[in-house]
């Protein structure tokens, strides 16, 4: 069972861009020692307490900055973005890492209308019929099937391995019947996911690339020494999300800062439903609810993301999960 890593960079309370994007690089090096397999960075806009929203340029980094992990996308938002324009990135990263490359594309635009029209240029979004045109485009462009005459230096012969994301039904389906690897975005939509894997199985066909359908689903995990500093130490990204929903976004919360927050009723309901669907607590703990959320959705592999106020505390959960499931650290 392969265990991997989703990294949003995330920008802390008092801190920086800078030292955000910098403590991917280590993160991204820590995980690649233990035994992750893959590093995958999500593309957000518009949100000042996440900093990767030039997956490509973030990916570049941290491939140069390590050796064997895989690095991709969790995902390209392509509906943000010409397929050309994605094709050349994408292309050039597996040109200068071969078989190290996943392209995980999303259909989301992964932020609000208006950053949404200012990312395309144009007025209101692409209807879900657009997507799997956009999706073909951009595939045509590895295998120079296409139609327009275009050629998409250096992607062709440079075709990273493709993923298809979701967070509902949609992307489930599209890529059972393409017969591509499916991530589900467990981590923010859990009540969608034994559904939508579901659907993608039974929507599965095989193809060129798999024989079989393969699913990872990505999931909040924090792992300390004990259940009750786990908790404490989740609390500033609980509070961060609540915020993000009530539509305040900003950057990741101090331990002060969320012990200092005036709290309703009703916040402390949501951050306690939403605690309940993530995997946080002491090794034993963790391994328990990392069994049960395995057995539960039947997955092929785990992908962990982890934000945690202090750097350091964020490294030691993933050194702490690598030891409960079993990784091989490299020598």
């Amino acid at each position: 069972m392969p265990f991997s890593v989703l990294d949003l960079a995330p920008v802390a309370s008092g801190s920086s861009e800078t030292t955000a994007l910098r403590n991917s690089l280590d993160l991204a090096r820590a995980t690649e020692r233990l035994g992750y397999h893959r590093y995958w960075v999500a593309e957000h806009h518009n949100m000042p307490g996440i900093a990767s929203s030039a997956p490509a340029v973030l990916l570049a980094h941290i491939a140069m900055a390590t050796e064997s992990i895989r690095v991709g996308s969790g995902g390209v938002m392509l509906p943000n973005h010409a397929p050309l324009v994605v094709a050349e990135q994408f292309g050039m990263l597996e040109a200068f890492h071969p078989g190290r490359v996943d392209l995980g594309i999303g259909r989301a635009p992964g932020t609000d209308q208006v950053t949404a029209q200012a990312l395309r240029r144009q007025e209101g979004a692409l209807s879900v019929d657009d997507f799997p045109q956009q999706l073909t485009e951009l595939a045509d462009y590895f295998t120079g099937r296409n139609s327009r005459g275009v050629t998409a230096v250096p992607a062709l012969g440079n075709q990273p391995a493709m993923w298809l994301l979701g967070s509902s039904g949609y992307s489930a389906q599209v890529a059972g019947y393409l017969g591509l690897p499916f991530a589900f975005a467990h981590h923010f939509s859990s009540e969608n996911t034994i559904p939508a894997l579901a659907l993608y199985r039974d929507r599965f066909r095989p193809s060129a690339v798999l024989d079989e359908p393969y699913a990872m689903i990505a999931a909040n995990v924090l792992c300390a020494e004990d259940d009750e500093t786990a908790r404490e130490l989740a609390r500033p990204a609980l509070l961060q999300f609540l915020k993000l929903r009530k539509g305040d976004p900003g950057r990741l919360p101090s331990p002060e800062e969320a012990a200092a927050y005036e709290y309703t009723d009703v916040d402390r309901l949501f951050i306690e439903q939403r605690l309940a669907d993530q995997v946080v607590g002491g090794p034993e703990t963790v391994r328990r609810g990392i069994e049960d959320l395995l057995a539960a959705t039947g997955v092929n592999e785990l992908m962990i993301t982890t934000s945690v106020f202090d750097h350091a505390e964020r490294i030691r959960s993933y050194e702490r999960v690598a030891e409960v499931v079993g990784l091989k650290a490299l020598v």
